[in-house]
């Protein structure tokens, strides 16, 4: 006879989330791979505690961290870690391939190039972190600003963030160094007013969508001013793509630095950077190349840490991300 007849009572009905959440919950023990696919093991936590657990499972997140840490505690402590200055010449010494005296060998005035690699450090550093921040914030409140209020604010503002992304970046930013004296401060400014052009319009369209949900339209309804929504209420929600984007900026911002010190157009000799490090020893390289690979290498590290970081942060940050990458 059929199922549910006096004869035969239904058959309980279970589903594969119950079955396996009383399982864990009556023998105590860690969460299978199961639930931790099915994010049962997340339930009641934080959105902090969310964005650090998926985290720490990102080991190449984990690790640049640790390198990108180590790299600006050695670029801070400079003058402790390195005997000599960065603009120390030993005559007797010119060209001196690294030894036990010195580690990463010397330039063509006998300077340590680990000394100015340490130092040329905290330059690159400061330039990356101060033009991600300027270019972060910046590209955040027009962004906000023209998605929220969007018609023809929007507009005007997405068509000067259009003109400005138009421009050839290498010429501007050669042309806008030339103007200036090419101090830390300058560079800064020059690469902020180019970088966050990206953010802005990244920004623009996640404010797009979230103006129309109904936690916005409940805030308006008991009178919350616009400033309030915008800052209480949208922005918290994009901080995510917004931390993931900065952090990228850093990468960038060092590379473009880099650059322009190269070309000559960037930070000024005496002043050690990374970049002016590679210009000076892009002759030698032949005979000393030393003077290019260590320089080099300290951009290649850093940069690769600040991307495996940022795709760290993404996977963190990503409220639909169940399982991270690496």
């Amino acid at each position: 006879m059929p199922d549910g007849t006096a004869d035969h009572t239904p058959a309980p009905v279970f589903s594969p989330v119950q079955a396996g959440a009383e399982s864990v919950a009556g023998t105590g023990a860690a969460p299978s791979l199961e639930l931790q696919a099915l994010g049962l093991e997340e339930h009641g936590l934080s959105q902090a505690a969310l964005a650090w657990r998926r985290f720490r499972r990102h080991k190449l997140a984990i690790t640049s961290l640790a390198v990108l840490i180590l790299i600006g505690l050695s670029a801070v402590f400079a003058g402790l870690l390195t005997p000599y200055g960065y603009a120390t010449q030993h005559l007797t010494d010119v060209l001196q391939a690294p030894n036990h005296k010195y580690l990463l060998g010397t330039d063509t005035l006998g300077r340590d190039e680990l000394s100015r690699i340490l130092y040329g450090g905290r330059i690159s550093l400061v330039v990356g972190l101060g033009v991600a921040l300027s270019a972060g914030v910046l590209g955040t409140l027009v962004g906000a600003i023209a998605g929220y209020y969007g018609g023809r604010l929007d507009n005007v503002v997405m068509r000067v963030t259009d003109l400005f992304l138009s421009i050839p970046l290498l010429v501007v930013l050669i042309i806008a160094s030339q103007a200036t004296k090419g101090s830390v401060l300058d560079i800064v400014i020059v690469l902020s007013a180019v970088l966050w052009m990206p953010l802005a319009r990244i920004v623009r369209g996640v404010f797009l969508s979230l103006r129309e949900k109904e936690f916005v339209e409940a805030a308006r309804m008991i009178g919350a001013s616009n400033r309030r929504i915008i800052f209480r209420h949208l922005l918290p929600n994009t901080l995510g793509v917004i931390i993931v984007n900065i952090t990228l900026t850093v990468a960038l911002a060092i590379l473009l630095e880099s650059l322009l010190s190269f070309l000559g157009f960037g930070i000024q000799p005496p002043t050690p950077s990374w970049g002016n490090l590679l210009e000076e020893g892009r002759q030698l390289m032949t005979i000393a190349g030393w003077v290019v690979w260590f320089p080099g290498l300290a951009i290649l590290i850093t940069v690769l840490c600040v991307n495996f970081l940022g795709d760290g942060l993404r996977d963190a940050l990503d409220p639909t991300q169940r399982r991270v990458r690496a």
